[in-house]
């Protein structure tokens, strides 16, 4: 994407209270991410392909430098620890993740199967980081809703029939207008495209 129209996206992100830094690579995303969050922060993340593309997701894993809720969600019996999965999944300090398509007016729209991450999005983290790539900028929400439907749909279910045997639902679409708070969201707008 031109620096003109990502510049202008930028802007417009702004102007809905949102943070913006562009980088150009997955590699900037990956530094950027790290550099906000603090040694130790207790951090959430949806399952992005965005952030395993940036390596962001491998560093939270697997580092030890962050209290990543997954690995505690891990150890947590579904059965029997259900309302604590929940609610620990629902308000983490930092809350990490990506979008499906962002408009040029700069409206953000995430999509999901299970929602888990849509409550930390919409007002649950205390901070919440987004990594997006260029490819999923769209002119506006109808051509959010059509890439949604016609492209990350389809290769999440085959991704996951290959993965577990079963496929993927669209169940939720938030979308985030602006930011009730700035300094809240703080969007990484990669110049590549990065995720799906």
């Amino acid at each position: 994407m031109d620096s003109t129209r990502l510049e202008a996206l930028a802007a417009r992100l702004r102007e809905r209270n949102f943070e913006v830094l562009i980088v150009a690579d997955a590699a900037g995303a990956r530094s950027t991410v790290l550099a906000l969050l603090p040694e130790g922060a207790e951090v959430h993340s949806g399952k992005s392909k965005t952030l395993e593309d940036a390596g962001i997701f491998d560093e939270l894993m697997y580092s030890g430098r962050y209290d990543f809720l997954r690995i505690r969600l891990r150890q947590l019996d579904h059965e029997t620890q259900a309302g604590e999965i929940r609610k620990l999944g629902a308000a983490p300090d930092f809350m990490l993740g990506s979008v499906q398509a962002v408009t040029e007016a700069g409206q953000l729209v995430a999509a999901s199967g299970s929602g888990s991450q849509i409550g930390p999005y919409a007002s649950g983290a205390g901070h919440l980081i987004l990594v997006i790539g260029s490819q999923k900028v769209v002119p506006d929400l109808d051509a959010a809703l059509r890439r949604i439907t016609e492209h990350v749909q389809p290769y999440e279910d085959k991704r996951l029939r290959e993965l577990m045997g079963e496929g993927a639902q669209l169940a939720r679409v938030l979308i985030l207008e602006r930011d009730f708070r700035p300094g809240r969201t703080t969007v990484v707008l990669v110049r590549e495209p990065i995720g799906v």
